[in-house]
């Protein structure tokens, strides 16, 4: 088949897919071979649906093509046996061995026969290598994310795993071209052609009057309609004209354009008509009658296109385009599998705020943190692993002197404020809030309960109705909008006014900020139902649209920026839930069961692209964007206002609903409840990014390469006089002496802890049976339920927790003695050594995601061991040069970076066991490696003191740094071949680089040195360090033995733990500390590795539950960013 035609294949599954001919799309791509739907695969895998998913797949592969397509068949094979198996259906199961699974027997006889051999078991779950198989839903989902790599990887699959980037109705607009070309070629061409049929070549009859100017030789084709031209397929009417580029979003809605005084032509570029097009532009687009046309209404990004200058083809410039409402972009071919049951309509928990909440956001990154305002005008800041509110700041005019008089004496009236507005910056670093009475405050955000006063604005006369942050010209910019009928864009590094549009006739009620195609536009809704959309150039609303029943309205988009929702409630109380066709501003779908009685104003939220949910008559009520019908509802246990607030997080796992109690309940899926459960006993968690699936996040020690993701904190220096911050009582800061005199009085009451007894603390020594050789490496498992030890023999160590009545949760604890874990065989999990003495080697290991495996060398060839089983499951990479770090790939545990002894970093790929690429950059070995998701890049740091930054797209160096050695009558100088470790903060753009010298934070894209610590003299030189698991304290430990807690933020030292804490006196022996490790969801517990061999765990003591207090902070500033934190360890 030539290219053209594959294309066209393409062209006719995009038109069968807009179309919604489901069954006829997935038959074509299985028969033409040309693109494998993803999507569509995934859905049927999670279904069950054994018998589809081998037919689409025959489209594509056979059985014996090669080894990836094989592989792919047996694991489907096997899992449809497994749960025949499960079920009890014996029959079907020997029908599936004997029908589909015998054809492997060729291939491997001895693993058809273990197979075979379940069927004599009484649960398959006996066999040891099926221990782990948890329900069918849990099976089929890990099976899935196998057979995805497979299929990327199979060469069969090659170019097919990617949809064409096409426009929209591609198709269509060809069609367009070919009939306008047929029309201009018309003797005698009608001024508005009537086209009943595609069949034949479309010919003008014999014309009524006079004849039309020719299309061709029309001297302003350009600048006016061409009266000869075929008309929009939807509307009689001449072409219009197009002067310039517009998204389709903002392009059909100028079919009805403002009347004066508000234009909808401009001079500049980015004008919308000439004058002379007016009334062309406001003709109403009418559906045509014609029944062989009834398809092509209008919807396409061709709406309005760049004029050509004169003499060019005009194929395209005079092309309507209007072809069939497109409700998907091409890369969207496919629809996502989530169901009902995805929805989070579990109550977790209630939160109580002490006020009518008015407003509610979750952070955009770190997605347990839930942003608060009410009706009294507080904010607050919700940690919810913890349930913790980690911040409060109430309404408060920080600068009472600098405002309007009518400001001034709405105050002295009555000091109080609603918010009506709370939302997040795009990043996470700010956050507005929009106050009842004329202002607007932005605060910074930088982790923790770390909130600083960065702009105040006197925005608008009268209420501040919403709030809103965009990117015009790559530039953070806050949207207002009010009861003074304007809407305003701020600056919002300097709070500067860049915009005011002016156009409305009743207060400003919403803004939704938004762009396409590189366009960048706003949209606004008033209170009389009017809605309106300006460009960021002050020449005016380019709509004037009326929202359904003329509503007070807000506007949302899908996750994805493709669709376009709208919620509103009218003053006679009737609420309207729509989708919008945006190239024609008219409403595409209404969705039924929202309530025609509405008390107050009816609010909205949309989630996975997929979800609607609406707070309306004291339920939250849900709809698939696809349906109109009415999905599911829930009561929330009766505790629902008549139109409460609601908030998704990002992932659609956690749902926010205020209650008529002023309480905020929290709702959940089970994916949300995983998480809450996995973090309900921390202090603060700065969570994770999102990504496909949300886990628990688990952080190792160094090297686990499995640092899970946050948001950039603190990584901007802003103005001083902007980044006042506030006390956390909220009370006036325009008296700054006093301040400082507050926070004086605060540092000399301060004092470090200091634990120099067992008695203040809870330690516990693992037991261990084996041979004592001292601890090289330590890590919790991700669960949390044991901790894994290599010793310098290359022996590997397991302790294992039991669930009991003392230890309900089986997780890690000094509360409770564990075991010394082993299989029934007896093995052990040791290295292969090779010829050295692995006294010499320099020891690492890495542990996969789900605790299955664990990596590790000790001189010697990477072992890969299987957890359960103590098996080694291979061996690879023979020494020289032998392995020195190790560190799994985030997204793909198949991807390992390994770094060498020799100073290079090779990126091996296990499955396909070969290496992808070397990296080249340090001079000695490499001694830490730590990915970050949200930066994709791969951090090292080696022996020579040095960190280089790796893109891990193109694998490329970023930058280079050598670290910056203290100097001073107190420095020491750098010793040879001192290790230097990376750890990422949760947010991922933070790291923590240890060295014997120092501890130091760097901002990982510019390794830029933030903040540096270092040791007091007498403790000796720093052996390790690492992050808590929530990444707001940092263990270290010395080389006398003691350990230290710094609060990571400042790298101030909070507390001191002599070893006499938890070692028993031994004047005769020196032990210490050589690794230490943080538990995955305990912030408070870490675990130490000595150079006896012994192990041992350090928590707090219960009526203490953390590790000292953080020293005060100056005006909430903190440190310098330079090395003067080190003062506090002296």
């Amino acid at each position: 088949m030539s290219s053209l035609s594959r294309e066209l294949v393409f062209l006719i599954l995009q038109f069968l897919d807009e179309e919604k001919f489901k069954e006829t799309v997935h038959k074509l791509e299985q028969e033409s071979g040309f693109y494998f739907n993803m999507r569509y695969f995934e859905e049927m895998v999670t279904n069950g649906e054994w018998d589809e998913v081998e037919k689409y797949l025959s489209g594509f592969t056979k059985v014996d093509d090669n080894r990836y397509s094989m592989k792919i068949f047996f694991e489907i094979r096997k899992q449809k046996y497994l749960e025949a198996l499960d079920k009890r259906d014996r029959a079907k199961a020997v029908e599936i061995l004997v029908k589909d699974l015998k054809v492997f027997a060729a291939f491997n006889e001895d693993l058809f026969k273990e197979i075979t051999q379940l069927l004599t078991l009484e649960n398959f779950r006996d066999n040891e290598q099926l221990s782990k198989y948890g329900d069918t839903k849990s099976a089929r989902g890990i099976m899935l994310a196998e057979l995805k790599k497979l299929i990327e990887a199979n060469p069969l699959f090659r170019d097919k795993l990617q949809f064409p980037p096409l426009k929209n109705s591609r198709l269509r607009t060809l069609i367009n071209q070919s009939l306008n070309w047929q029309h201009q070629l018309c003797k005698n061409p009608r001024p508005n052609p009537d086209i009943k049929t595609l069949f034949v070549d479309h010919s003008c009859g014999t014309p009524n009057g006079a004849r039309a100017p020719s299309p061709v030789t029309n001297p302003l084709m350009g600048g006016v309609p061409k009266a000869g031209g075929f008309p929009p397929l939807s509307a009689h009417g001449p072409f219009q004209p197009t002067p310039a580029a517009l998204p389709t979003s903002l392009a059909g809605w100028m079919a009805n354009p403002s009347p004066v005084p508000h234009p909808s032509a401009s001079a500049g570029p980015i004008g919308l008509a000439a004058a002379n097009n007016a009334a062309i532009l406001k003709r109403p687009r009418t559906p045509t009658n014609n029944p062989a046309m009834d398809y092509q209404t209008a919807d396409s990004e061709h709406v309005l296109k760049r004029s050509r200058p004169f003499g060019m083809p005009d194929e395209v410039n005079n092309l309507p385009v209007n072809v069939l409402p497109v409700p998907y972009t091409s890369q969207s071919h496919g629809q996502s599998s989530y169901s009902s049951t995805d929805l989070p309509k579990t109550v977790v928990m209630t939160l109580s705020q002490g006020s009518s909440v008015k407003s509610m956001d979750f952070h955009p990154v770190q997605q347990i943190l839930l942003l608060v305002g009410t009706n009294m005008g507080d904010v607050m800041v919700w940690e919810l692993g913890s349930r913790e509110r980690i911040a409060l700041r109430n309404f408060k005019v920080w600068e009472a002197g600098a405002w309007s008089v009518p400001l001034q004496a709405s105050l002295a009236n009555d000091y109080t404020a609603s918010v009506n507005r709370v939302v997040w910056s795009p990043d996470g670093n700010f956050f507005g809030v929009a106050y009842s009475k004329h202002i607007v405050h932005i605060y910074s955000y930088h982790g923790g309960d770390d909130l600083r006063n960065h702009l105040e604005i006197e925005a608008h006369s009268g209420s501040v109705n919403d709030l809103a942050f965009s990117y015009p010209n790559k530039q953070l910019c806050v949207v207002t909008c009010g009861d003074d009928r304007v809407i305003k864009v701020w600056d919002a590094v300097s709070g500067s006014k860049q915009y005011s549009f002016e156009g409305h006739e009743a207060p400003v009620y919403s803004v939704c900020p938004h762009h396409k195609e590189n366009i960048q536009f706003i949209f606004s809704t008033a209170t009389d139902g009017k809605i309106k959309a300006w460009l960021y150039d002050n020449m005016g609303s380019r709509v004037d649209y009326d929202a359904p029943g003329h509503s007070s309205t807000t506007m949302a988009y899908s996750a994805d920026g493709t669709r376009l929702f709208s919620c509103g409630t009218n003053k006679e109380g009737e609420s309207f839930l729509v989708e919008w066709n945006e190239s024609e501003g008219a409403v595409k779908r209404s969705y039924h069961g929202i309530g025609k009685r509405t008390v107050g104003i009816v609010q909205f939220d949309t989630t996975r692209n997929r979800f609607l949910a609406a707070g309306d008559e004291f339920l939250i009520k849900f709809w698939d964007m696809d349906s109109t019908q009415l999905l599911a509802t829930t009561e929330v246990e009766g505790a629902l206002p008549a139109s409460p607030c609601i908030r998704f997080n990002k992932e659609g796992i956690l749902l926010a609903v205020s209650t008529n109690d002023n309480s905020v309940k929290i709702l959940a899926n089970a994916d949300g409840i995983r998480l809450l459960r996995t973090m309900e006993s921390r202090t603060f968690d700065a969570s994770r990014v999102a990504s496909a699936a949300v886990k628990a996040p688990t952080i190792a020690t160094f090297g686990s390469g499995d640092v899970n993701v946050g948001t950039s904190i603190g990584d901007r220096t802003a103005p001083v006089a902007a980044m006042v911050a506030m006390n956390t009582d909220s009370r006036s800061l325009d008296v700054k002496p006093r301040i400082a005199d507050e926070s004086v009085e605060k540092s000399r009451i301060w004092k470090l802890t200091e634990v120099n007894e067992s008695s203040q603390c809870r330690s516990l020594r693992l037991p261990d049976t084996l041979t004592a050789m001292r601890v090289s490496r330590l890590i919790y498992t991700n669960s949390g339920l044991a901790i894994l030890a290599l010793a310098s023999n290359a022996v590997h160590k397991l302790w294992k927790w039991q669930r009991n009545d003392r230890n309900s949760t089986g997780k890690a604890t000094a509360s409770v003695v564990p075991q010394l874990w082993q299989p029934a065989s007896g093995i052990l999990m040791t290295n292969d050594v090779s010829d050295t003495n692995p006294e010499d080697a320099v020891p690492c290991f890495a542990l996969s995601k789900n605790d299955s495996y664990v990596m590790s060398a000790s001189g010697g060839k990477i072992s890969l061991f299987n957890m359960m089983t103590f098996k080694t499951m291979t061996t690879f990479m023979p020494p020289p040069p032998a392995a020195t770090f190790l560190a799994f790939h985030p997204q793909d545990n198949n991807i390992i970076a390994i770094g060498m002894e020799d100073s290079s970093i090779q990126i091996y790929n296990v499955r396909v066991d070969e290496v992808k690429t070397k990296l080249k950059g340090h001079q000695k070995r490499i001694t830490g490696l730590a990915f970050s998701h949200a930066l994709n890049v791969l951090v090292s740091s080696g022996a020579d003191s040095q960190l280089c930054v790796w893109s891990t797209d193109g694998w490329e160096k970023q930058a280079s740094k050598f670290l910056q050695m203290p100097g001073g009558p107190g420095g020491r100088t750098q010793a040879p071949l001192a290790d230097t470790r990376v750890q990422f903060h949760l947010d991922q753009i933070h790291l923590l680089v240890v060295h014997e010298t120092q501890i130091a934070i760097y901002d990982a894209p510019k390794l830029e040195c933030l903040k540096q610590f270092v040791p007091r003299e007498v403790s000796g030189p720093i052996t390790h360090a690492t992050y808590s698991c929530d990444s707001q304290s940092i263990y270290v430990s010395f080389e006398d033995g003691s350990v230290g807690v710094l609060t990571a933020a400042t790298l101030r030292l909070r507390c001191r733990i002599n070893s006499n804490a938890y070692l028993p006196p031994n004047p005769s022996i020196r032990v210490y500390p050589l690794v230490i490790a943080a538990h995955p969801s305990e912030p408070n517990q870490f675990a130490l590795g000595l150079t006896d061999g012994g192990v041992h765990i350090l928590e707090p003591l219960e009526s203490e539950g953390k590790w000292g207090t953080s020293p005060p902070t100056e005006n909430g500033a903190g440190p310098s960013t330079t090395s003067g934190a080190a003062g506090s360890e002296r």
